[in-house]
């Protein structure tokens, strides 16, 4: 074979093959960089954006559970609805409390200092804040507008229940597998290129599907419950938010974050990739 021919094979090699673990570890590492150094009040208003943007994630499901018949296969059809939130809020490149708990952490795990932490903190602060903020608003929306048709509205409160169903360490095991989900879809994206979509799809259909907790996603559904008069704010905090949280925290962080850091970082000092990088 002549060299100008393999060099063309090995480029064709190179870019059929996917990015290993390290690739995936920096272009989010990097990403995380970029959201620690960010204004608040651009974090902030991303955030009330992403929240406002998840009531989609109610409206769809509600509205296809209204005008669909009662059957085996339709929670299979309606939870594809829960979906449409999220691929706005991920392809927009809006601020999601859930996504942060990857995003922000790789740089932390290479940089553990008191400064680095407080950056973390900071940005969790600013972006759960603004998230939970707009689903409360859009939630009020939701339960007194006329937008909707009653029976949609009843949908809506079907829908919510069972975001408040479940005991304490129930809803924190559903959302510890929640974040998990939704910490392995953020790692997996930037190798998925025009396939984004799909994957974001397929990752929060099954969250829903399988009724999961999502402190964002639920909590549209809870403040609905609390809107109509349903439930107290009492129960949305220490029924679902509390466990909730926990939960989603200690599925992306331990789970995804820690692990996929571990699995990389020997072969990053094992090839010498640069402080500054790591």
């Amino acid at each position: 074979m002549e060299r100008s021919e393999e060099h063309d094979v090995v480029e064709d090699v190179e870019e059929i093959v996917r990015p290993d673990a390290i690739v995936l570890h920096e272009v989010i590492r990097r990403e995380g960089d970029e959201e620690l150094r960010r204004r608040a009040s651009a974090l902030f208003l991303s955030a009330i954006a992403a929240g406002l943007s998840m009531g989609l994630s109610l409206i769809v499901p509600g509205v296809l559970k209204a005008h669909l018949p009662k059957a085996d296969w339709t929670t299979l059809v309606t939870t594809m609805g829960y979906s449409v939130g999220f691929l706005v809020v991920v392809l927009g490149r809006q601020q999601l409390f859930t996504e942060n708990t990857i995003t922000p952490i790789l740089p932390l795990l290479h940089d553990r200092s008191v400064k680095t932490f407080l950056k973390v903190a900071r940005l969790w602060g600013i972006v759960l804040a603004g998230n939970i903020l707009a689903t409360l608003l859009i939630a009020w929306v939701l339960a007194y507008s006329d937008a909707f048709e009653p029976k949609v509205k009843e949908a809506f409160a079907e829908t919510s229940w069972h975001a408040v169903a479940h005991p304490f360490w129930t809803t924190v095991t559903k959302a510890v597998v929640a974040g998990w989900m939704i910490a392995l879809m953020v790692w997996i994206l930037p190798a998925t290129g025009p396939g984004a979509p799909l994957v974001i799809g397929l990752m929060t259909w099954l969250v829903s599907m399988c009724g999961l907790s999502h402190v964002v996603a639920g909590s549209i559904e809870a403040f609905y419950l609390v809107a109509t008069g349903a439930i107290p704010m009492a129960d949305y905090l220490g029924r679902f938010f509390v466990p909730t949280l926990l939960g989603n925290v200690f599925g992306g962080v331990t789970l995804v974050a820690a692990l996929n850091y571990g699995q990389v970082a020997p072969d990053m000092e094992e090839k010498g990739v640069p402080s500054s990088a790591r």
